[in-house]
């Protein structure tokens, strides 16, 4: 990998090591002879092509899907950066280079692209439906294995909050976790016992474990399925004391109508779970 392009990896937040490494694995998976291309291509034809957007949406991935390019020589010129906003026909890459190599890296390189793409494009939905509301979309746990950097980094793209990256980073006392407790107090204290500085989140199911978690000190308090009503009555209760997140039962229809209860952030796990592909192509030039 050039050292340009590592350094706009490391810019951005991603492990240049660890995408090196996926997008190898990613064209391992295709073999190594394409059948299709090698009896119609000697081995110095060229050709040249661009990688254009087919719907309005933002982009996210651009460096990733130009690591596959770097690692099967391929020329590229990147037209756009990650976070805007693209429409149709607009260029996002230009690639140059032996035929056989740009038509193995086509599909590796729009599979990732067209994936984080589209997670930042259903960020960027959410995030413009909430408008002039102070909530933000944050993402979840709800990852791909293995794609979890990259999925988050297209939550920032598209304008998005990540939530934490695993359960090393930062508390979550659920449902369960109060269940086998006995309760949120003793779970919280249980924790704080132990990682006295560690951010702590608790999910409530009602208003009486908020206004429990709040007492006990929580400053983060996950509102699990509860209804508007129910929110904004808990943010009247926790008067700023803490941050409050709004989870489950979630859709882009109702994010407006959520965001205006006065929570801080809307917790939305099909970011990434579910998250349909932006329509990029790669067409000869």
């Amino acid at each position: 990998m050039t050292p340009e392009l590592s350094q706009t990896l490391a810019d951005a937040g991603l492990d240049p090591q660890h995408v090196d490494n996926l997008v190898r694995a990613a064209l391992a998976e295709d073999g190594e002879v394409d059948v299709t291309s090698m009896p119609i291509f000697g081995p110095d034809d060229t050709a040249a092509g661009d990688l254009r957007a087919r719907e309005h949406g933002v982009v996210a991935g651009i460096p990733v899907a130009c690591v596959v390019f770097d690692v099967l020589d391929v020329a590229y010129e990147t037209k756009v950066q990650d976070g805007d906003r693209v429409a149709p026909g607009q260029v996002l890459i230009s690639v140059s280079g032996p035929t056989r190599a740009l038509l193995r890296a086509e599909r590796t390189a729009l599979n990732l692209l067209t994936h984080l793409s589209g997670i930042a494009t259903a960020t960027r939905q959410w995030m413009d439906a909430m408008s002039g509301t102070k909530a933000k979309v944050r993402d979840t746990r709800k990852t791909l294995p293995g794609l979890r950097a990259l999925q988050k980094y297209a939550v920032q793209c598209g304008g998005g909050v990540n939530h934490r990256m695993g359960l090393n980073d930062a508390a979550l006392i659920k449902d369960n976790h109060v269940a086998a407790a006995g309760s949120v107090t003793k779970a919280y204290e249980a924790i704080r016992a132990v990682y006295p500085s560690l951010h702590i989140q608790v999910e409530c199911d009602t208003v009486a474990q908020v206004e429990e978690a709040v007492a006990v000190g929580a400053k983060s308090i996950l509102l699990d399925n509860m209804t508007d009503d129910e929110m904004v009555e808990a943010v009247r209760l926790v008067a700023g004391r803490a941050e409050l997140e709004a989870s489950g039962g979630l859709n882009l229809e109702r994010a407006r109508d959520v965001a205006v209860t006065g929570v801080d952030y809307l917790a939305v796990g099909a970011l990434t779970h579910s998250a349909r592909v932006f329509d990029i192509g790669l067409d000869f030039t």
